[in-house]
């Protein structure tokens, strides 16, 4: 019996590219580098910011990423003001979550954003107390796909791993389920295709939230 969901934050539960790439653009040209186009920033996200600059910093120029601590600062700040920017939930999210909490299904987030920013996002988006859990990147625990996450977020939520879904739309979300033991549903609607879902070794991919309520 599934007794807790734990989803990714970025394309899983909320389309945030747009304030992933004005953040990043925003960097870039206080750097006084080229800027980078949106599809490229949405092929660099889900690992992490560190991951995301180092690689945007490559793509614009910089092919040594000599600057990637000046950058991570300034994107630090700029980010932090500009994390909900343009961030909706994807369509059917909203009622899947209220169809989940109406089963008594608990609710989590685990996500590689910093942790500041995955709880800003999370609280604005989904108004009222929706998530029993809410996880970004902190230090004391791995980014994904570390296991130590979802570990840290079951044990909080007093549940088995066998108990579990863990819902992701890339393949560090493919990566993070298989290492945690966790049955992991893999989403069609978030940042990585079909094709790059299934190349990454999903099995279970589902097109609609409300596909998800047919799992539980």
């Amino acid at each position: 019996m599934i007794k807790a969901c734990i989803f990714d934050l970025d394309g899983t539960l909320t389309d945030t590219i747009d304030s992933l790439a004005y953040s990043v653009g925003e960097t870039l040209k206080e750097m006084g580098l080229k800027p980078i186009t949106k599809a490229q920033c949405q092929s660099f996200v889900g690992n992490g910011a560190k991951y995301l600059l180092d690689k945007a910093l490559r793509a614009a120029g910089d092919t040594d990423a000599d600057r990637l601590n000046e950058a991570m600062e300034i994107y630090g700040r700029i980010f932090d003001e500009n994390c909900t920017y343009h961030v909706t939930a994807y369509r059917g999210i909203e009622r899947m979550i209220e169809k989940l909490k109406e089963k008594e299904v608990k609710l989590a987030v685990l996500s590689n954003k910093p942790h500041r920013q995955t709880v800003k996002v999370a609280q604005e988006i989904f108004v009222g107390d929706v998530f029993d859990a809410l996880q970004g990147q902190q230090e004391g625990i791995p980014r994904k796909p570390s296991p130590e996450g979802i570990y840290a977020i079951l044990e909080k939520l007093g549940v088995s791993k066998e108990e579990c879904l863990y819902v992701g739309d890339s393949e560090v979300d493919v990566a993070t389920g298989a290492a945690a033991g966790t049955k992991t549903v893999s989403v069609a609607w978030g940042f990585r295709t079909e094709d790059q879902l299934r190349a990454a070794g999903a099995s279970l991919i589902i097109r609609s939230p409300e596909e998800l309520l047919g799992l539980i």
